[in-house]
């Protein structure tokens, strides 16, 4: 059974235009570990990142099926998604994973 707790789907946003989704569940230690080149493989070579996008899920499960969703997007679905979503929650992203799979 998985623990309440406070899980996080975030993109970033790379030196290069291209987007990186993940999880945490420390947004500013896991932005410090991507810009210092100790985050994901594909986040070393597009630094420096910027942190575009959080949301905050209780259960881990809920958080990674977002990252997981985001990921499987197109270059303009992603676009869409972060367009849509500025400046809302975790209720909205898992809406717009639902309608766009």
């Amino acid at each position: 059974m998985e623990v309440e707790n406070n899980h996080y789907f975030y993109v970033l946003e790379c030196r290069d235009g291209s987007y990186y989704g993940g999880y945490t569940i420390d947004i500013e230690r896991r932005l410090e570990q991507h810009n210092s080149g100790k985050g994901a493989k594909y986040t070393r070579a597009r630094r420096p990142v910027k942190m575009i996008y959080t949301a905050k899920y209780g259960q881990k499960s809920a958080a990674m099926r977002a990252e997981y969703a985001f990921k499987q997007l197109t270059r303009q679905e992603k676009e869409e998604f972060l367009t849509e979503m500025d400046g809302e929650g975790s209720a909205s992203s898992e809406e717009f994973f639902k309608r766009n799979k």
